[in-house]
């Protein structure tokens, strides 16, 4: 088990399945370093969210008014530090891409066992990408299909040595453990080459990051062999 934080990750439920959410937030409330902070049932109801501080949401994509992707940019504005995790029953490339250009920070099917919700919030808020390896090599797929359909090559702050191994790690599918294992480098290292990244791409999230370099082949695809789960 955890040790308790003194700060518990306050989450937010964005979803109009009333019996799902209750069931998430007794399942969360249950954990010592977990804080469910509200349920949102719309896009209204989350662009009238009180700010209070929020750390990780959960974020449907369907929903009454609108989808999760503009849910996801309500949440950006609104919580800049927030991470968002979309759990849905909807993975098909369209909406995994739309999400991530949004600004999601991870996707995650609703078949997914309740202890592997739990962890995607864990993981969520410690920076790691939440996306199946066989999700990030059918993006792979489909942006390196849309490059070769498109001349034009957008002119981008070069990234170092250094950076290109830690976005090609990103690419894999790594998790911040393991990309800090394979590099010899530690965490806080980590996390300024991943901002140096960012800022250089201008990108908002990690898997943006990635989808921006396979899509102008800053990386080589990754291979479609094993998986984040």
């Amino acid at each position: 088990m955890p040790v308790p934080q003194h700060t518990p990750i306050r989450v937010l439920l964005v979803d109009d399945h009333q019996l799902l959410t209750d069931a998430l937030s007794r399942v969360l409330e249950r954990e010592p370093d977990i804080q469910v902070v509200g349920v949102a049932p719309t896009v209204g109801d989350v662009r009238e969210a009180p700010r209070t501080g929020v750390d990780v949401v959960l974020m449907d994509y369907r929903l009454p008014d609108g989808t999760g992707s503009e849910a996801t940019r309500i949440v950006k504005a609104r919580w800049p530090s927030a991470k968002v995790v979309m759990l849905t029953a909807i993975a098909d490339d369209e909406t995994v891409l739309e999400s991530i250009q949004a600004g999601a920070d991870g996707y995650l099917t609703k078949d997914r066992a309740v202890a592997e919700v739990v962890q995607a919030v864990r993981s969520a808020h410690a920076g790691d990408i939440l996306l199946p390896r066989s999700v990030i090599v059918d993006i792979a797929r489909r942006v390196v299909a849309a490059r070769d359909r498109q001349q034009d090559r957008v002119l981008v702050e070069p990234l170092t040595p250094r950076e290109l191994e830690v976005l090609r790690a990103l690419t894999e599918g790594l998790a911040s453990p393991e990309i800090c294992e394979r590099l010899g480098i530690t965490p806080n290292t980590l996390r300024t080459h991943v901002q140096n990244i960012m800022g250089k791409l201008h990108v908002h999230s990690k898997l943006e990051a990635v989808a921006f370099a396979l899509r102008h082949r800053l990386v080589e695809p990754p291979r479609p062999e094993g998986s984040l789960f």
